[in-house]
């Protein structure tokens, strides 16, 4: 038996690195998985369909910012 793990919105957005705002906007445009339905009031994402479809994300050519930190 495998373990289920439900995440709430803010637990999602920060494991995507993405705002709550934009989960809900993929959400509505079919572009990241829909929230399940947990209790009359509540709903969550599945933890491993959220990372199966981050690890789904294509390979970014953009660099890593440049550390801006300065020391004096």
């Amino acid at each position: 038996m495998s373990l289920v793990i439900y995440l709430d919105l803010p637990s999602v957005a920060a494991a995507v690195a993405l705002s709550e705002t934009s989960v809900q906007q993929l959400v509505r445009e079919d572009s990241f998985p829909k929230p399940r339905k947990i209790s009359a009031r509540r709903v969550g994402w599945l933890l491993r369909e959220v990372q199966e479809w981050a690890e789904a994300r294509p390979v970014s050519d953009l660099l890593p910012p440049k550390n801006t930190s300065r020391r004096d």
